[in-house]
């Protein structure tokens, strides 16, 4: 593969469990972490549970304004629950997109004597999408509202099972130990359902960025297009949808833990001009409670480990990272 990327690969997940297959498989897996940082995954086995959950979705955002602000997020300190259209900017420009956070489930909300930062992981709100506070109101206006609880819960722990081993195959395919990141999982994994209306021609659905504080992001899109990734030359590069694929991306998270040889990359999405879009990304979490000394420490012995050069690496361009900015403010 180049030093830079015209395309993103793919990446079959049967393959990766064939004995026949697996090192071949594993050197595509290789390439597209170094290299790009993007990557389809295809042949999960959740193809079923993609399907139905986005069916679902036109449902639950043909919500009247009043029932989805009543699980405005604004009210969640965990940063979970409903994201009206054009509330978020990036890039100094508003994103055309609405939303709903989930987080994963059981997660006990914060208390007073809790590390502060723990707010940052907590339960959803219970009015949301199930459970309403008020049992009168059919808050999801399903004809049996409670099916909401088990889809997303469904969801969330397949794809939390599909993310841990796909966590360990990237360990594999590094040559370092296949637990070599087990211990860096926080309690908290997010999951969104978003909503990217018709707009304008060259509107932003979601401006450059790079995905935060996690591992890896786990994103099911729709066949509307838009989302493009940018190469170390500066080009834009289309994910054109590949029907019951997963398409997975480093976080900045996973990027400082390798310092920065598994790098985050700059995306966006092009908000559609003639029909909806329809995304379903996951997040990994990591450990929150990790300072940027732990991480410094932990990233100089996995790089010791990782086999690379300067070559192979992925130079980030456009946004920096988090972690790895000496800007960054550090935590003890």
């Amino acid at each position: 593969m180049a030093e830079t990327f015209s395309s993103v690969p793919v990446v079959d997940f049967a393959r990766l469990h064939d004995p026949v297959t697996k090192n071949e498989e594993l050197g595509k897996l290789r390439d597209a972490i170094f290299v790009v940082g993007f990557l389809y995954v295809t042949n999960t086995g959740l193809e079923g549970i993609i399907k139905r959950t986005h069916e679902r979705l036109p449902e639950l955002f043909a919500l009247s304004p009043e029932v989805k602000e009543d699980c405005n997020m604004i009210n969640s300190p965990s940063f979970l629950g409903y994201t009206r259209l054009g509330a978020e900017t990036t890039a100094a420009k508003t994103d055309l997109r609405e939303q709903f956070d989930f987080g994963t489930p059981g997660v006990k909300p914060w208390m007073e004597g809790d590390p502060f930062w723990q707010m940052l992981e907590g339960p959803n709100q219970a009015s949301l999408c199930w459970e309403s506070q008020n049992t009168s109101i059919n808050v999801l206006q399903y004809p049996d509202h409670a099916g909401a609880k088990p889809l997303v819960e469904e969801y969330i722990t397949n794809i939390d099972s599909l993310a841990q081993t796909f966590v360990r195959l990237v360990a594999e395919c590094l040559s370092l130990p296949v637990d070599t990141f087990d211990g860096f999982k926080g309690n908290m994994s997010r999951l969104k359902f978003v909503k990217y209306p018709p707009a304008a021609q060259d509107s932003q659905g979601v401006g450059p960025h790079k995905d935060s504080a996690g591992l890896f992001t786990f994103l099911s899109q729709d066949d509307a297009g838009g989302l493009q990734v940018l190469n170390k030359n500066g080009q834009w590069i289309d994910v054109s949808p590949i029907q019951g694929s997963l398409v997975v991306n480093i976080q900045q998270g996973f990027e400082a833990i390798t310092g920065g040889i598994c790098a985050a990359t700059t995306h966006r999405v092009i908000a559609p001009t003639t029909k909806t879009r329809y995304s379903i990304p996951f997040f990994l979490g990591v450990r929150l409670d990790l300072t940027l000394d732990q991480l410094k420490e932990s990233a100089a012995h996995v790089v010791q480990r990782i086999p690379t050069t300067d070559d192979k690496k992925k130079r980030a361009v456009d946004v920096p990272s988090e972690f790895l900015s000496p800007l960054s403010v550090k935590r003890t």
